[in-house]
């Protein structure tokens, strides 16, 4: 698996082949911030969600939580699952906020 810095996500998010999202933070976590057109799956309901992703298999797909170890879990579990087009957004939100966006809630 390899990672992403938020400034990349953010350059890559303007562009035809933007990576899909998928945000792997608790409901409440998402509810105060989430990065655009992510979807939500806490990392403990992933294994029996998994398939809920099966048609993003062939994309790129950017998973990120919070500061970026939740995400490494959950991306290297999509990898032994097959997925070979993972990224983790390294320091996850909490970095994208000191980075791209100041306006992102940080907690």
């Amino acid at each position: 698996m390899d990672s992403i810095t938020p400034t990349e996500l953010h350059r890559r998010l303007g562009t035809p082949e933007a990576p899909r999202l998928l945000d792997v933070r608790e409901p409440g976590e998402h509810a105060l911030g989430a990065l655009p057109e992510s979807r939500l799956i806490p990392l403990g309901e992933l294994p029996e969600r998994a398939g809920e992703l099966e048609d993003w298999q062939d994309s790129d797909v950017v998973v990120y939580c919070h500061h970026g170890i939740r995400s490494a879990r959950a991306g290297a579990f999509l990898e032994s699952l097959g997925f070979r087009r993972i990224f983790n957004l390294s320091g996850g939100v909490d970095r994208w906020a000191t980075e791209v966006d100041p306006r992102f809630p940080r907690y």
